[in-house]
């Protein structure tokens, strides 16, 4: 394949004794006439290669079928008033719905009428305690960088905003509906409606990626910001100071642990928290004395489940508290005693999957709703009665599909240092090696649980494997998890996912020749990482959004933030850490890379398209083999929600791709 030239400049940089080449230094720059010059001759190439892939229709056929399940939300309480989301077939993007005491649903915030480009995304939102009044966030082209307006729910009208700036902002609301707190530019500030953004007093200036929290009263409120391996955690009641200066009391600083604070309506405040227990455990303080030091345990940790969630019931039942941990990333959800956190019983769920967040009523009662999905399940809410014990479905998804049946499989394998590593394998029942697709993310604590998926069935059903590896850096084993794959210890992800490869390919899932290598953002790093220093392993990849220039990942979008996470080239130790995986600059000329997609996205705020872009043509300088490696790029969305049909063909475009060079056959037509 002959690929547009991109010239190699001697762009070296001295940063604490080493040096580093960047020879494409050039392509940062997205507005240069070079850069575009370039980009369009790499979506030339990638055009033309994708227009030339067998079945790519078809994949996005099956795509298209099995989304139409749609979405729906658990309720969001207010009284007798809810609020949910749901995504119906035919719709680019969900619809923010309510529903009063009669049950009569009434949409609120319907992206696709307000904007039927579809490049408006709804973003996030949250109604005032009453329900009356409703914040919500809309960003367009996928930059997320979100403008906030409230509407008067009963007028379907806007009677504030917008105010820029709002990235994902949590809202906490005073209980007079009349101001509520909210984050701007990473800094806290209150908000009085009716009066200019400009004039909003800032509560934090620190800049941080702070969280907020309100108790069902509206009188306590939370603030927590990220503080490396864990978070800073503070308390205010507005009952003793005014909202403009609040009396934010230190729950928890520089502890290393992450805390999730609450106050509930017995007045305790409840902390879920890893202090101490790297699964977590529950603890509880009174509200006057916040700090760890007046902390009571209440439900101990389980050193095999990690705590994710809690709800406090007390309505007409006993009161109960129901604990939401996972298991080696299967949902689980205790019945415990409110009082003594006895363990009680346990919510019977549908399966062995991934139970979501728990809604309850702010003001009490004995129901909870969460989502629940699996592999062959798409995302539904049910209902938990604590005065009956049973879990019923409140809410399917809205559109029926055939799914593929599939066998799951959870294999424990040994990682390049001997630890211990799970990994999920779908696949159709058969034997012989079969072409194979290998995903992770290893990152930022987050896990990788079961979950409908239009992107992995395809594939399943076509005789394919799916595998996805719960490599160290994700959650799903709790606080020592995630702390074992980030910073210096990042190496282990990777030594994690090619393990998983290696794994794969003895046990005879799949061969070298048939397996890819597959992740998205933090996940695209590791896929990066995979194929630069164990190329033999794969035959193809996708690494989508990805990170992939590690010296200089800290210097745009959202990478500041994420120093915690994966160090700084500022520090030297860290820089040494960084150069050792940075997969940009571990490409070497020579080395049969395999057929490799890089996508990236035009709005994507948080992860910069040159990674992609850089990573592109150094490969395609340097790979000796005849595989190819291309570069999708798409305007006008981002690194997160997208409308359904864009999703739909990026998906396709990634399945074709990695089959066409795994060697599977695309699904038959559709009758």
């Amino acid at each position: 394949m002959i690929y547009p030239p991109a010239e190699r400049q001697p762009v070296t940089d001295l940063l604490h004794g080493h040096a580093v080449p960047d020879p494409y230094r050039w392509l940062e720059d997205p507005a240069s006439p070079r850069t575009r010059s370039w980009s369009a001759a790499q979506e030339d190439l990638w055009r033309a290669h994708a227009a030339a892939l067998p079945g790519r229709d078809r994949w996005h056929a099956r795509v298209a079928g099995l989304c139409s399940a749609g979405t729906v939300t658990p309720p969001l309480w207010r009284g007798e008033r809810r609020f949910f989301l749901r995504h119906e077939a035919g719709r680019e993007h969900p619809v923010l719905y309510t529903a009063g005491p009669d049950g009569a649903e009434e949409p609120l915030v319907d992206p696709g009428a307000l904007d039927p480009s579809g490049l408006t995304v709804l973003d996030r939102w949250q109604p005032d305690l009453t329900g009356r009044l409703l914040a919500y966030q809309l960003s367009r082209g996928g930059d997320e960088r979100s403008e906030l307006r409230v509407m008067d729910v009963g007028a379907r009208r806007t009677v504030d905003g917008p105010i820029d700036r709002c990235r994902y902002a949590p809202v906490a609301w005073l209980p007079d509906g009349k101001a509520f707190f909210y984050v701007r530019d990473r800094r806290v500030c209150l908000h009085r409606l009716g009066t200019p953004a400009a004039d909003d007093v800032v509560i934090c200036a620190e800049e941080r990626s702070y969280g907020l929290g309100s108790s069902h009263d509206g009188r306590w409120l939370t603030v927590s910001a990220p503080a490396g391996a864990g978070n800073d955690v503070w308390l205010a009641d507005l009952a003793a100071s005014p909202p403009e200066r609040p009396g934010l009391r230190v729950v928890q600083e520089g502890a290393g642990a992450v805390t999730v604070p609450a106050v509930g309506r017995d007045g305790r405040l409840y902390l879920l928290t890893t202090l101490d227990a790297p699964t977590g455990r529950l603890c509880v303080a009174d509200p006057a004395d916040p700090g760890p030091g007046g902390w009571r345990e209440l439900v101990g940790p389980d050193p095999e489940a990690v705590i994710s969630d809690f709800a406090v019931l007390d309505g007409p039942c006993r009161p109960v508290l129901l604990v939401g941990r996972t298991r080696h990333a299967i949902s689980e959800i205790g019945v415990h005693d409110a009082a003594t956190g006895e363990r009680l019983g346990g919510v019977p769920l549908p399966g062995l999957g991934t139970a979501g967040r728990m809604s309850a009523r702010p003001e009490g009662g004995c129901e909870v709703w969460f989502s629940y999905t699996d592999g062959v399940t798409p995302g539904s809410v049910h209902r938990y009665d604590a005065r009956t014990g049973r879990t019923s479905l409140w809410a399917a998804a809205p559109g029926a599909v055939d799914v593929p049946e599939l066998e799951s499989r959870q294999i424990v394998y040994a990682s390049a240092d001997g630890t211990p590593v799970r990994m999920v394998v779908l696949a159709r029942p058969g034997t012989g090696p079969r072409p194979a697709i290998l995903y992770g993310y290893g990152g930022f604590g987050i896990p990788l649980t079961p979950s409908y998926s239009a992107y992995i069935l395809p594939w399943v059903e076509a005789g394919g494997v799916f595998a996805l590896a719960q490599v160290r850096g994700g959650g799903e084993e709790g606080a020592a998890w995630h702390r074992d794959g980030m910073l210096e210890r990042k190496q282990n992800s990777i030594d994690d996912f090619t393990a998983a490869a290696e794994r794969l390919i003895a046990d005879g899932w799949t061969t070298a020749g048939m397996l890819a290598a597959c992740g998205e953002s933090n996940g695209g790093l590791l896929a990066g990482a995979a194929i630069t220093q164990r190329p033999e392993l794969f035959a193809a990849a996708v690494c989508s959004a990805p990170l992939l220039d590690m010296v200089r990942y800290e210097l745009s979008g959202l990478g500041p933030s994420w120093r915690g996470e994966y160090g700084s080239a500022e520090d030297p130790e860290q820089l040494g850490h960084l150069l050792g995986y940075s997969p940009y600059h571990r490409v070497r000329e020579g080395v049969d890379y395999p057929a490799t997609l890089l996508a990236s996205f035009g709005g994507d705020s948080r992860v910069d398209p040159m990674h992609a872009r850089k990573m592109c043509a150094a490969l395609q300088h340097a790979t000796s083999g005849d595989r190819p490696v291309l570069l999708r790029h798409e305007e006008g969305v981002g690194h997160g929600a997208r409308a359904a049909g864009r999703a739909a063909w990026l998906a396709a475009d990634m399945l074709a791709f990695l089959a066409a060079h795994t060697g599977l056959e695309a699904p038959p037509p559709e009758r």
